[in-house]
């Protein structure tokens, strides 16, 4: 489940805007949150700090000192980082990039402040705004109507003294992919040591509706308009494949040992408009709860469930692997893992040493039918077959012949 907050605290004319993201594995990446409401009288914004309103509507009312913002349903959207000091408070100033609560807390969080008139001075005159939405940078985030709760106490900086906001209220957004996207944007393919044959994403994973879009091959890329240019809502511009998605997830059993097994996961980019920073990876495999090393990755369990173990979140390291860059020779990053065998569950057959589902960035990925996962090959459970046959041949000969 996906949960988003987003805290207002008025003191005076001054509200201080706090969004804190407790997704575990679904991160807001750039470029980043877009966050909007409807004013409840005829309320304007002065000043802000550490965000700003994209439009600032029609202020001929006012002469003199204009405000920043006279639109009764104003946009606003995080800073640069860089911008001048006197711009900034705290936790605001990434470009709208936000953590995801599973790999950084303290960057699970951004931040703004902004000056308000014509609202009222106290508890009684001040209307809460409505209609609150939230981009992430696209759509999918359904926002609750803003509730009143416990006024927040400030602290002094020497800690002796304690200030509470006029009040405070809280908004709820909750994600959900399929408002996000009619299709999965992020598919799965298999393969194994045991096995030559390679299952690939199912066709059209992702829908085929920009096919006729995509780009055959790098050597056309000059001629395309708009390579390397984000949008604000991550239109893709996808590479031509089978499955047509931006994202595929690989995962190849690569050595089986005496007590240990070993996976190779690779995770390739199609898209040639966009960089994943931050990007996260989930994996539901019931052997996860016995892994003993990952490679280049950062792993970290999921518990939702006290008595299972069987989820695992799995991210870039900082400054090397964070970045999954766009589509070409250098999009893509790979990892290993090596798991300890369990004697009671583990076994190569029916597709066990796959995974059960898979999500990259909170989305949910296509994975192919279970009856196409490769497959021990015919030859071993021959050999299980003939092995008894033998054995009980040359036992009704001995009892022929004695």
């Amino acid at each position: 489940m996906f949960f988003k907050d987003v805290c207002c605290t008025i003191t005076k004319f001054q509200a201080v805007v706090t969004m804190n993201n407790f997704q575990m594995y679904r991160h807001i990446m750039s470029p980043g949150w877009t966050l909007g409401w409807v004013w409840a009288k005829k309320e304007v914004i002065w000043s802000m700090v550490g965000a700003q309103a994209v439009d600032q509507g029609d202020c001929t009312k006012f002469k003199g000192n204009i405000p920043h913002c006279c639109k009764k349903n104003p946009t606003v959207v995080d800073l640069l980082p860089g911008v001048p000091y006197n711009q900034q408070i705290a936790n605001c100033c990434k470009a709208g990039a936000v953590a995801s609560w599973g790999q950084d807390p303290s960057a699970a969080v951004s931040s703004f402040q902004l000056s308000v008139g014509r609202s009222g001075t106290s508890n009684k005159t001040v209307r809460l705004p409505k209609n609150f939405t939230l981009l992430g940078p696209g759509p999918g985030y359904t926002c609750s109507q803003a509730k009143i709760v416990r006024s927040t106490v400030f602290n002094s900086p020497d800690g002796r003294r304690k200030t509470q906001a006029l009040m405070t209220w809280n908004v709820i957004c909750t994600y959900s992919q399929l408002l996000a996207s009619r299709y999965p944007t992020c598919c799965v393919s298999m393969s194994s040591f045991y096995n030559s044959t390679i299952t690939p994403c199912p066709t059209c994973a992702c829908g085929c509706r920009d096919k006729n879009k995509c780009i055959v091959s790098d050597s056309k890329l000059s001629s395309v308009v708009g390579i390397h240019t984000p949008t604000k809502d991550n239109t893709p511009l996808l590479q031509c494949t089978q499955h047509m998605c931006p994202i595929r997830v690989h995962w190849h059993v690569k050595t089986n040992y005496k007590q240990y097994w070993r996976v190779k996961i690779t995770i390739t980019n199609f898209n040639y408009r966009l960089n994943y920073t931050q990007w996260t990876l989930v994996v539901e495999h019931p052997n996860l709860n016995h892994i003993t090393e990952v490679f280049s990755f950062v792993y970290k369990p999921l518990t939702p469930y006290q008595s299972k173990n069987d989820t695992g979140l799995f991210y870039g390291t900082k400054f090397y692997n964070d970045l999954l860059k766009e589509a070409g020779p250098e999009g893509n990053v790979q990892s290993e893992l090596i798991l300890e065998k369990n004697a009671n569950t583990f076994t190569f057959k029916e597709g066990w040493g796959f995974p059960r589902k898979v999500y990259f960035n909170g989305d949910e990925c296509m994975m192919p039918q279970p009856d196409e996962f490769p497959g021990l090959p015919n030859a071993a459970h021959a050999n299980l077959i003939t092995v008894p046959k033998l054995a009980l041949f040359w036992l009704l000969m001995f009892l022929a012949f004695p």
